[in-house]
């Protein structure tokens, strides 16, 4: 399924992680050479993912470093994605992408529909790329830790931005941004547990 200008959609990209032998492992550094400056959004994509596994404790210790690595690079301003190496030779197993596809694709071609590239002054933009990247560290950070009932929370959240980023969709990236904020204050901040988890990485750090 790909749209007039050839630009393959999500949904299309899950279908063909999704087929194919399930003891596959599809390496992020295979998965993710040829996107160029959407590696971001795909990495992003991959990443949320695991906050969707109905086990606690399992998305937010894989999915949250993930979604903190891209952001960081964002904030910095990289205009390539960047994986080390031990990274870059993991990644998920064919059948969790079976899985997910199965759980949320008509959820996705939902949104899908919503989504087109237009506003894309902010995803050129680079302040609003830092602002992005801010977002996304503090939203890595609260996924990480164990809040009762937010996996999917953050997950839908994340997937907006991971969205945005894929389909160079400025409008969404703007309604992420109001969702992400919001949910950083009341989750993050009204309830101290972003000022906690900040406090013990650098005390961890320094």
């Amino acid at each position: 399924m790909t749209r007039e200008d050839n630009h393959t959609t999500t949904v299309a990209l899950l279908d063909g992680f999704a087929n194919g032998d399930p003891d596959d492992v599809l390496r992020l550094g295979d998965l993710l050479k040829d996107f160029g400056p959407a590696a971001f959004g795909m990495l992003l994509f991959l990443g949320v993912l695991p906050a969707f596994i109905p086990v606690p404790g399992v998305g937010g210790a894989v999915g949250g470093p993930l979604v903190i690595l891209v952001g960081v690079q964002l904030l910095l301003g990289m205009r390539k994605l960047w994986l080390p190496g031990f990274l870059a030779r993991r990644g998920p197993h064919r059948s969790a992408m079976m899985r997910f596809r199965q759980r949320m694709a008509p959820w996705l071609r939902r949104l899908e529909k919503l989504v087109r590239p237009r506003m894309t002054a902010f995803l050129d933009n680079r302040i609003a790329l830092s602002f992005t990247g801010l977002l996304l560290v503090l939203l890595g950070v609260l996924l990480a830790l164990p809040i009762p009932f937010t996996n999917y929370v953050f997950g839908f959240l994340l997937l907006l931005f991971a969205f945005a980023l894929l389909e160079r969709d400025g409008a969404l990236l703007l309604v992420a941004w109001i969702a992400g904020s919001i949910a950083v204050v009341v989750f993050g901040f009204l309830s101290g547990n972003l000022v906690e988890a900040t406090t013990a990485l650098l005390a961890r750090w320094f």
